[in-house]
């Protein structure tokens, strides 16, 4: 469809609704002038009608049909009356008119007592009496056409042509005339679009045309020019910043040692970005000197002016300057206006601003990157932004070279070393990453872990479904926490902090289908592959002494590596057996059986199958799943069997002692009604979990403050304390970066030593079975927090009684 010009488009608009309406108007007075037109025709057939039935009275009644055809001739001066006739008395004919007129066209016999005219088709028709000194004589009958009506409305039509033509030709005229003032504005802002379209050029702005509302219009759009030409210039800056990012990382990708890779950092800054002085220190913590160890080709000229060359101490314990030690980027836009010795040589020698960016690894400075212009302010927002990233790199890719070092050391004494000396070191080397990556699996698991407990807590509309699958999340949720806790202890023996209870493995088997249906049931339906799962679970007690949480996982662990064994399909058996002792020297086992019909293994695979980072799967398996199995069946001091046959497939097999112990009550979470309303101030850098504790505690009834970061958290303390508004709790997330938790909990007590710290990370479980509980620190958590461990701690370190209230639901730690 095509399209029209907004003259156009007006044009139209202006004599569709002129002609829409002048229409409306004369077709009204139109019909009206036809409707009466109808009415006076009815009038005139009756007065002609009523004097010729007046002069008709004689010859009815003499009956004498000459003088009633000269009577009726009469009509013949209205030539639209086609036929008339007089009836007798008894309703025979008695004449007609025209003289001559075939009977056929008349009615045979008719008599009326009242006139009557009315429209019948194509033709008025009318009878009314012949009277006389009122006694009825006859009847006549009159016959006219329409053709007055239609000439009129033939007549009108012309009328009706004439006039809207005529206004339609003037409402044309002057919205041609008048048009340009809206269509002017319009298309200048048009050939304004059109001109930084076709040249890019964003500089360009529209003229006002002096209607206001397109004035507004103009406004804003030249408005958005402006902000369009800044974003283009930010963006083509960042895109420039990107690119030489990219250049570097790919330039410092395979490089292994930190002197290659700031050597081509150096230098790739000096021609791209560019500096006119670049370079690099290293840092000594021990001792705390700062020492130059890369320049760049063209900065040669300017460090011997600064007497630094390789090797040179570069003074960073000036005052201004300690900043760097925190790994804070320095950024000095005029050097002439500092009064800092380092900073004034720079000036001295012609370098106006500099920026020193810090090299930070694992919150360790043991670098700096220097860069400087000639003339002050010469560095922009992004471009700081850009060296802060571009430190940010480096020290990652100096880390990993160092990691690549350190690991390649540790893998030649592996390969040195006995095979299950191997698979040892290998389990705690994983377990050390494990612990690395605690904090932000945790912290990811957090704000789940709180929402879940408060909708079970506080939802009581839930349907039982939505309850059970709250239920089943939150179950979920915790073996992925302890699973994550226990990566880096696999071959550890049992500690003493492992609590095991009375745990059924019937009711575990149910608990570990409904969390892995999706992957034994709805995974491999999507592929076409079908896989039965059977269970034969013994009807006798099978409770056996067992962490819950690791059980579960392990079986887990099963159920997914026999669905793996079984891309094209088969059965997956889940059996638990009681098997009661033969003589009083043996002891009753119970087993727990995981079989499945996929491909097997053989002899070689069978023995390295617990080993850790074996796997038959390729990319798709990470080698661990059967490792954590068996360092869960080590913790447990059970036994593990496996039989298997190749194409035909496996059977895992877990033998436990049953449970002798005294069935202790599981525990469960009994929700509270929580501390009276305490001012809480929440530290931690991440806005999910932050958002989440504030949510439930502020339901609690609680004042919650958070502060994103450490040292925002330090700052907001300080100035509410000092404004005689105290907080009474601070929560602080152990590792942020920068300032962590034990600078903020070192700061709060400095300002006000009775206020309580709490202390929310995921190392919670490690810092207090080692007893290494930060000082200044009232309470550790771990993550993720449950909501009556927070409601406890909070009464505890306060010294406020709880409230206690009826749960919601119970739920099973």
């Amino acid at each position: 469809m095509g399209t029209s010009t907004i003259r156009r488009q007006l044009t139209q608009m202006v004599l569709f609704t002129s002609g829409a309406v002048l229409l409306l108007a004369v077709v009204s007075m139109f019909a009206y002038d036809l409707l009466t037109f109808r009415q006076a025709s009815q009038r005139q057939l009756q007065t002609l009608g009523r004097a010729i039935a007046a002069n008709s009275t004689a010859a009815l009644a003499f009956d004498n049909p000459d003088d009633a055809q000269t009577v009726l001739a009469a009509f013949q001066f209205d030539p639209h009356i086609t036929h008339a006739a007089l009836y007798r008395l008894d309703g025979r004919l008695f004449a007609v008119y025209p003289k001559g007129a075939s009977r056929d066209a008349f009615p045979g016999r008719l008599t009326a007592n009242r006139a009557d005219f009315h429209f019948e088709e194509a033709a008025l028709l009318g009878t009314l009496p012949v009277t006389e000194g009122g006694r009825r004589m006859g009847t006549l009958f009159v016959q006219s056409d329409l053709r007055a009506i239609y000439d009129r409305i033939r007549l009108y039509a012309g009328i009706l042509a004439l006039v809207v033509g005529a206004a339609g030709l003037l409402a044309y005229g002057l919205s041609r005339q008048l048009q340009q003032r809206i269509t002017g504005p319009i298309l200048g802002l048009a050939r304004t679009a059109d001109a930084i379209s076709t040249r890019h050029d964003y500089s360009v702005r529209a003229s006002k045309g002096g209607a206001a509302e397109l004035d507004q219009l103009t406004d804003a759009f030249n408005h958005m020019l402006g902000v369009v030409q800044d974003s283009q210039a930010r963006l083509h800056v960042q895109l420039g910043h990107l690119s030489l990012l990219q250049q570097i990382t790919q330039a410092i990708s395979d490089r292994q040692d930190l002197a290659s890779i700031t050597q081509v950092v150096v230098s790739t800054l000096e021609r791209s970005m560019p500096v006119q002085f670049a370079c690099a220190a290293q840092y000594d913590s021990g001792t705390r000197r700062l020492t130059l160890s890369t320049l760049g080709a063209s900065s040669h000229g300017y460090s011997d002016q600064l007497e630094l060359a390789a090797g040179a101490e570069i003074p960073i314990s000036e005052p201004g300057l300690g900043a760097i030690l925190e790994g804070k980027l320095i950024h000095e836009p005029d050097t002439g206006q500092t009064q800092l010795p380092l900073l004034r040589r720079l000036s001295g020698c012609g370098l106006g601003s500099v920026v020193l960016a810090p090299l930070v690894a694992e919150r360790t400075l043991f670098g700096v990157l220097i860069a400087a212009r000639s003339e002050a302010h010469a560095f922009t927002s992004p471009d700081c932004e850009f060296l802060k990233q571009l430190s940010e790199h480096v020290a990652l890719a100096s880390h990993q070279a160092e990691l690549h070092g350190a690991l390649q050391v540790a893998y030649d004494d592996l390969q040195r070393s006995q095979q299950t000396t191997m698979q040892q070191e290998r389990l705690s080397a994983l377990g050390q990453i494990a612990s690395g990556i605690a904090h932000d699996i945790n912290n990811a698991i957090s704000p789940v872990t709180l929402y879940t407990e408060y909708l079970l807590e506080r939802e009581t509309g839930l349907s039982e479904r939505s309850r059970s699958y709250l239920v089943t999340i939150q179950r979920a949720i915790d073996d992925v926490a302890e699973t994550v806790s226990r990566m880096r202890e696999f071959y550890r023996e049992r500690e003493p902090q492992l609590s095991l209870t009375r745990v059924d493995l019937n009711v575990t088997v149910k608990q570990a289908l409904d969390l892995t249906h999706a992957r034994w049931s709805d995974l491999p339906q999507q592929k076409g592959v079908m896989i039965e799962v059977k269970t034969d679970l013994e009807a006798q007690p099978t409770e056996v002494m067992a962490a819950e949480g690791e059980l579960r996982g392990a079986l887990t662990n099963l159920i997914f590596n026999a669905v793996d064994a079984m891309p094209q399909g088969g059965t997956l058996t889940i059996r638990t057996r009681r098997i009661e002792a033969a003589s009083a020297e043996e002891d009753a086992r119970i087993y727990l059986e995981v079989s499945d019909t996929g491909i097997g293994m053989d002899e070689a695979t069978q023995r390295r199958c617990l080993e850790p980072f074996f796997t038959t799967k390729g990319e798709r398996g990470s080698g661990l799943g059967l490792a954590m199995v068996y360092g869960m069946i080590k913790r447990h001091s059970a036994e593990l069997q496996v039989e298997s046959v190749l194409r035909q497939g496996s059977t895992f097999r877990i033998v436990f002692a049953p449970a002798t112990e005294v069935a202790q009550v599981p525990a469960f979470r009994t929700a509270l009604g929580g501390v009276p309303k305490l001012r809480i101030l929440l530290v931690d850098d991440d806005p999910l979990l932050i958002g989440s504790l504030q949510e439930v505690l502020q339901a609690d009834g609680h004042d919650v403050t958070a502060a994103h970061g450490g040292q925002i958290g330090i700052d907001t303390f300080s100035a509410e304390t000092r404004a005689g508004r105290p907080f009474d709790v601070v929560m602080t997330d152990l590792g942020m970066p920068y300032v962590d938790g034990r600078k903020v909990a070192a700061a709060v007590k400095a300002v006000s030593a009775l206020t309580p710290v709490l202390l929310l990370t995921g190392w919670g479980q490690r810092l207090v079975s080692e007893g290494d509980i930060p000082p200044h620190v009232d309470r550790v958590l771990n993550k993720p927090p449950r909501l009556a461990e927070l409601r406890t701690a909070l009464a505890d370190v306060t010294g406020l009684p709880v409230a206690p209230k009826v749960a919601a639901g119970a739920i099973r730690s």
